[in-house]
């Protein structure tokens, strides 16, 4: 397989289109083939393509399609990665790359007329990066100024440098953490973050960008996604919302930045069951995606609606919160999270429907939402079937789930989701003893359970299936009944 197959089979269907209608702009003259190769290349054919294409062989012809091919997927990728860049970047990097070669054209007056623009930006957004570069081009022509000395661009330069090599030290920080936490699963995401800050003598308080705070808020959550436990990571979350807040005369200048903040802080609350603390953070969120003509708006949509229908649909407002994913969110995780909203309804054959249109592989979607996703997927799958009683898949997911997942689970010490994917075994080879005083206490014993306010709320979740089987209530009034239960005893 080639490697362009490889990346096109990782795209959307929407990106794949977006490709393509990138390549036909591109295209000057109308005998251009790389449309017909993107399409057989998706279609999954792999023999005599060039005979396909000019009618005989020619595999020289071929290969250098093929390469102009990859040359247009390497700039269409890159030019797709400035989507994740704020616009205050790109605006600092093309002042410079302009000033650059005004230089070289020898137009002196714009070129240090742009480039003072460009440290003008660089400086007010905290952009240290393109900064270095900056102070690089103004000491390279720092002849031809007149209203700055040389020492004065040196003592600049020298300052921006202690911000940029803090920004680097945080860099190597953030990547040993993500790589502490890779290898021992099972460690305090607090504490390794604490001991490795403090071994890079970094401290949240002395300084940190908003971007610096955002990673730090962004590898606890990733942390407590890991590890299904958002409860120990809540009051460091906060601490470091405080020192964001203490900067909110830096936020206008930092948007981008600040609302991906707000949006962890709903994330994180909503995780701890804390709905009205989320919402507050969700309507903050919403209020900055609004500003500055709401440049923001349609980056973060996605993650403004998904958060707000989660809120909704655990504060009792499921219609609200299917309406909302169904008219505002096409995501991989909305379409998921809306499996999840139907299936509590009871609305399987509904939920049934959406999972069935997400027809890519296991292995593309891990690597766009990761494993653990991928595990809630397949779970959800299964009681999906197990609800519509197609029984030979129902074996047939079960035995698969055991295979793929097992190793990986009991090393992450997420043994949890084994025990309940067992339980559901249990239940649909014997249907009529879910109601047994045995099976509670099968159930009860299966479990190591943490308390309503530790435990995580996918968790309970799927705990409440089995609740309401036994009990042989309504599904979403025992979830409902679950997460907002206030007191710490154990699930009962």
């Amino acid at each position: 397989m080639s490697t362009i197959t490889t990346i096109l089979q990782q795209f959307s269907e929407e990106e794949q289109q977006e490709f393509a209608r990138y390549l036909k702009q591109k295209n000057r003259r109308g005998d251009t083939k790389n449309l017909q190769l993107l399409k057989i290349l998706l279609s999954g054919e792999t023999n005599k393509i060039d005979e396909k294409l000019y009618g005989k062989p020619a595999r020289n012809a071929y290969h250098a399609l093929h390469k102009r091919l990859q040359d247009s997927l390497i700039d269409f990728v890159s030019n797709q990665s400035f989507k994740g860049e704020t616009s205050e970047e790109l605006d600092t990097l093309r002042l410079l790359l302009a000033a650059r070669i005004f230089f070289e054209q020898k137009h002196y007056k714009i070129a240090l007329k742009t480039l003072a623009k460009a440290e003008q930006l660089g400086v007010q957004y905290e952009i240290y990066a393109i900064l270095t570069e900056i102070y690089h081009t103004k000491i390279q022509y720092a002849h031809l100024q007149h209203r700055e000395s040389l020492q004065s661009i040196i003592i600049a330069a020298e300052q921006n440098l202690k911000h940029f090599n803090q920004e680097q030290h945080l860099a190597m920080a953030y990547a040993t953490i993500k790589a502490r936490l890779a290898d021992n699963p099972r460690v305090s995401a607090k504490r390794v973050i604490i001991e490795v800050l403090d071994s890079y003598s970094i401290s949240p308080n002395t300084g940190l960008t908003f971007k610096s705070l955002f990673q730090l808020m962004n590898v606890l959550v990733t942390a407590a996604e890991m590890h299904r436990n958002y409860y120990d990571i809540a009051s460091y979350m906060s601490e470091l919302y405080t020192i964001v807040s203490e900067k909110s005369a830096l936020a206008e200048k930092h948007l981008y930045y600040h609302i991906l903040i707000l949006h962890l802080m709903g994330v994180s609350h909503f995780r701890n069951k804390n709905f009205k603390a989320s919402l507050s953070f969700t309507a903050k969120m919403k209020l900055q995606m609004d500003k500055e003509k709401g440049k923001y708006k349609r980056l973060f949509q996605e993650k403004y609606t998904a958060i707000q229908a989660l809120n909704l649909n655990y504060s009792g407002a499921a219609i609200d919160a299917i309406s909302l994913l169904k008219v505002n969110n096409n995501s991989i995780d909305g379409q998921l999270t809306l499996i999840m909203f139907h299936f509590q309804q009871s609305q399987f054959t509904e939920g049934y429907a959406i999972f069935r249109s997400m027809n890519h592989s296991d292995q593309w979607y891990e690597k766009k939402m990761g494993w653990t996703w991928v595990v809630k997927k397949s779970i959800i799958e299964i009681l999906l079937l197990v609800e519509l009683n197609k029984l030979e898949l129902v074996w047939s997911r079960l035995e698969s789930f055991e295979k793929r997942f097992s190793k990986r689970l009991k090393k992450a010490g997420e043994t949890r989701a084994l025990t309940f994917v067992k339980l559901v075994r249990y239940y649909y080879d014997n249907p009529t003893q879910v109601i047994s005083a045995a099976f509670e206490e099968k159930v009860e014993d299966s479990f190591e359970w943490i308390g309503t306010e530790r435990e995580d709320i996918f968790v309970m979740s799927f705990y409440a299936w089995l609740k309401a089987k036994m009990t042989q209530r309504n599904l979403y009034k025992v979830t409902l009944e679950l997460v907002t239960a206030q007191t710490k005893k154990s699930v009962q």
